[in-house]
């Protein structure tokens, strides 16, 4: 598969503090991207690098296109969507105008109804909340919520951070499940920061290990699983 995302010698800062120390990756076309690793690795930070969220250098290309400086609307309306850590929904709004909220920089607005139905349809818990204020909704709900906006903007590639946090198991596998369906039916990429590497694992093509801020293994998720290093620091066996 060829590169939606290519990212070359990424640094990263907060202030004068360098979080990032010069990290390669990419993201294939139709593929799911993990990055694994400690809490403080640098994980959520890669996320906010890319999407232009925080002071960066280094390259990085989405579909070519030179993106290391632009500013986070313009990366939005080429087609990434960030669907954060601690979910970020409009809790005072309903859970369709949050979904409304999600396609708010696409033009062609008679598609939106259908594409919020398409949501409905993966997530049927969202469906009979439509009218629920958001902040309302159980943890779960508010993370399908989330991802479901961030999905109604048509993206390319999609950026999870932390998608299992703070939730149940039958929750977790029901929103991994609906991402491999969402990579399946609609071809979306997805670049995904969790803490769970098991489960990450099992979704993803590929994975990355990070520890204070370096990458210090990089292969295929089926590598990963085989790694006895990987298998006994980060899924318990």
């Amino acid at each position: 598969m060829a590169p939606l995302l290519e990212v070359r010698d990424l640094k990263a800062y907060y202030g004068p503090t360098e979080a990032l120390h010069g990290i390669d990756f990419g993201v294939d076309e139709g593929g799911i991207t993990a990055l694994l690793g400690a809490n403080g690795a640098g994980k959520t930070t890669v996320l906010r690098a890319v999407c232009g969220m925080i002071a960066r250098s280094g390259e990085i290309r989405f579909a070519g296109k030179r993106i290391d400086g632009a500013a986070t609307e313009s990366i939005v309306r080429m087609g990434v969507a960030h669907a954060p850590e601690g979910r970020g929904t409009f809790v005072n709004l309903s859970v369709e105008e949050n979904l409304r909220i999600g396609a708010y920089v696409r033009r062609e607005r008679t598609a939106v109804a259908s594409d919020i139905e398409r949501m409905y349809q993966y997530f049927p818990r969202l469906a009979e909340r439509r009218r629920q204020q958001a902040g309302t909704l159980s943890g779960g709900e508010q993370q399908m919520l989330a991802i479901a906006r961030a999905l109604m903007l048509r993206p390319r590639l999609l950026v999870l951070d932390e998608p299992s946090f703070g939730l149940g198991p039958l929750v977790v596998a029901h929103i991994f499940e609906i991402m491999g369906t969402v990579r399946r039916e609609a071809r979306v990429s997805i670049l995904l920061v969790e803490q769970n590497a098991s489960l990450a694992l099992d979704l993803a093509d590929h994975a990355y290990l990070l520890e204070t801020g370096k990458i210090v293994i990089a292969g295929t998720s089926r590598e990963f699983q085989l790694d006895e290093q990987v298998r006994r620091s980060y899924l318990g066996y």
